[in-house]
């Protein structure tokens, strides 16, 4: 049977004038690992790499590399973090010390050794006179030379897969409540695994491969400082022969090194062979109609005490918040209003602004965010993707003490509440967008905080599980001893979750008031619009309000002439008609119907006009067949003085 032949991607093919001396870079590279596969005197491969000095040299080589390791990863990674994580004077100074022995002759760097730490050296006497060390022609000073050359390896892989680490998982795993040294051990290493492991395989590799540096300050003594590559040196002059054998063992481990690392991890693009599990689909219509109440021993083992809020925030968001224990307290807003930045800024995570902060009786403002009692929920829930769904779960109860039994069973007993349970197994990257972020809910419920934080908690829910989870965090709310603040852009949210509505914008408080307040008077064009509203400001006048987007609109009862108002209108208020009406409404503009979108039972229609802002006006579908409502119909708007709420602003 004839295979179809194979269709070329169009485009794909590389110009002549880049494939040829590309061709030429990959045959100067391969041309000398030939040259030693062809020379290789493959007969007495065997007897050339078992010779005495030649395995002495093996297990000198093994023993100075193993030592140079350990050293890179005892000062290596405390240096990796601090570059990548903490911002200092004289950084760029640090980081071009890290690479200069990779850029450096090693037998240059072998003199630099030699006069720091040799005889004569800058060191060198003061260690020989106190502890009797003297590094130069010794093992110790063949573990410093590879030391010095290899290092940077892992100092620069370590320091880039840190870059690439958000800092929010650190942040979030500070909030449950862990230390800095708990949170760089359980959470930063082993999600930056993949780059530690292989700095650690070059930087081994490197050591390995060591000559000038070695040579120039530890010197080429037999069972001493004479490793591998240095016996390769000697065999050239005594026996090419058994040079290129042991050349050939040299180029085998890097090979091995390098092929262990393919794609896997160093990072490669393309070349990535693991693949994520598929992320499962939301279940629908699957959530029991009444969610289990929480087990005795988690209702028993609730914080009895209570912890109201005062905090005093300056900086980009400048607010004075005060709550009582049990208040719930939406944070809504426009992008950029302040929002996230009042949470960070509690947390103590940010310096855009400064929260000086009292949780019960505790000042609590110059604690660190592991130690405040303050738990958070980011917009993306900021799950540990080495750990599973359980683990996550019982974080923050682990860094609190709480026996491992314990805590996996009070953690299980949240996921079941917030229907994940059976997905406790699960690493993050097996849970959908939706279940991953009940996790994230369970877990910051499950560490006891006195002050919650949640960034749009229930944004990737779809809405029949999203009705669920809100009523389980409405119940555990109800029952909180401390204040919880709740980010979101769903009205349902803030008036369903929330005692009291905060708004911001621009990071300060247009209106803080409970939510059927806000409902009825929205002192803000973006809550009132996304309370489904028409929002236009203006300035008021005798009878009404001058718009400030062009226009007049008479009101029943205007304010002070001069007050900056904002005038609310209920897209049901807004009457459409194809001709001028001739009624009651004293507020008429011809306009342009732009856009038609269902809501409901109801259309909502977009209408432009020349004489008033852009107006949105909800009809019944009937209504709109009988006007032959249409993308681009003129029609003709009113709305009754009466049916305008103006407020001041």
């Amino acid at each position: 049977m004839k295979r179809p032949a194979l269709r070329r991607t169009p485009g794909a093919r590389a110009p002549l004038l880049l494939t040829v001396p590309a061709l030429l870079a990959v045959a100067f590279l391969m041309l000398p690992l030939v040259g030693i596969l062809a020379r290789t005197s493959w007969g007495e491969l065997g007897t050339h790499l078992t010779a005495e000095p030649t395995t002495q040299a093996l297990r000198l080589s093994l023993l100075v590399s193993l030592w140079a390791l350990g050293l890179s990863l005892l000062f290596g990674v405390p240096l990796a973090w601090l570059l990548a994580r903490v911002p200092f004077p004289g950084k760029a100074f640090v980081r071009s010390l890290v690479l200069l022995p990779m850029v450096l002759p090693p037998t240059v760097g072998g003199v630099a050794l030699l006069l720091a730490f040799g005889r004569r050296g800058l060191l060198g006497p003061w260690l020989e006179d106190t502890f009797g060390i003297t590094l130069p022609f010794h093992t110790s000073g063949a573990v410093l030379a590879a030391t010095f050359v290899a290092m940077p390896f892992l100092v620069i892989s370590l320091e880039g897969a840190l870059g690439g680490l958000r800092p929010r998982y650190e942040e979030t795993a500070a909030s449950l409540g862990a230390s800095p040294v708990r949170v760089f051990l359980t959470v930063t290493l082993p999600m930056v695994a993949p780059g530690l492991i292989a700095g650690a395989a070059l930087t081994w590799a490197r050591a390995l491969g060591e000559f000038g540096a070695t040579i120039t300050f530890a010197g080429n003594l037999p069972g001493t400082t004479q490793t591998l590559p240095l016996q390769v040196y000697l065999l050239l002059q005594e026996s090419p022969e058994a040079a290129t054998s042991v050349s050939l063992l040299l180029l085998a481990i890097a090979m091995i090194v390098l092929i262990a690392l393919r794609g896997r991890w160093t990072g490669t693009p393309g070349d990535h062979r693991d693949r994520p599990a598929p992320r499962p689909e939301e279940p629908t219509g699957t959530a029991p109609d009444v969610l289990p109440e929480p087990p005795a021993y988690v209702r028993e083992k609730a914080p009895q005490e209570r912890w109201p809020l005062h905090a005093d925030v300056t900086g980009f968001t400048r607010l004075a918040l005060t709550a009582d224990p049990g208040t719930t307290i939406a944070v809504v807003g426009p992008n950029g209003a302040g929002k996230t930045t009042l949470l960070r800024a509690l947390l103590g995570l940010t310096p855009r602004a400064h929260a000086r902060l009292r949780l019960g009786d505790t000042d609590v403002t110059a604690l660190p965010p592991h130690r405040r009692g303050v738990a958070w929920v980011p917009q993306d829930g900021a799950l540990f993707p080495h750990l599973s769904a359980l683990s996550n779960t019982a974080y923050g109860l682990r860094t609190h003490g709480v026996p491992r039994a314990e805590a996996r069973r009070e953690a299980q007993s949240w996921l079941d509440q917030l229907g994940v349970g059976h997905l406790a197994h699960r690493k993050p990257g097996q849970l959908s967008g939706g279940q991953a972020q009940r996790v994230a809910l369970a877990r910051a419920l499950a560490a006891r905080p006195r002050l919650l934080l949640l960034d749009e908690p229930l944004a990737a829910l779809d809405q029949t599980t999203r009705a669920h989870v809100r009523h389980t965090l409405r119940r555990h709310l109800a029952e909180f001893g401390g204040v919880c603040l709740i980010v979101t852009h769903d009205p349902v949210e803030a008036v369903s979750l929330a005692d009291r509505v905060l708004v911001l914008d621009d990071g300060r408080v247009l209106q803080d008031e409970p939510p059927a307040e806000v409902t009825r008077h929205p002192r803000s064009p973006w809550v009132a619009r996304m309370l489904g509203r028409n929002a236009w400001p203006g300035t008021a006048t005798a009878d009404g309000l001058q718009l400030a987007g062009g226009g007049r609109l008479v009101v029943a009862e205007p304010l002070a002439p001069g007050t900056e108002a904002l005038a609310v209108i209920a897209p049901e208020a807004v009457s459409v008609h194809r001709e001028k009406p001739t009624g009651s409404p004293r507020n008429i503009w011809p306009g342009t119907v732009r856009e038609i979108t269902s809501g409901g039972s109801r259309l909502r229609l977009l209408i432009t006009s020349d004489r008033a802002p852009d107006l949105v006006a909800e009809i019944t579908p009937q209504a709109a067949a009988e006007l032959h409502i249409a993308d681009g119909a003129e029609v003709w708007t009113g709305v009754k003085a009466t049916e305008v709420t103006v407020v001041p602003l």
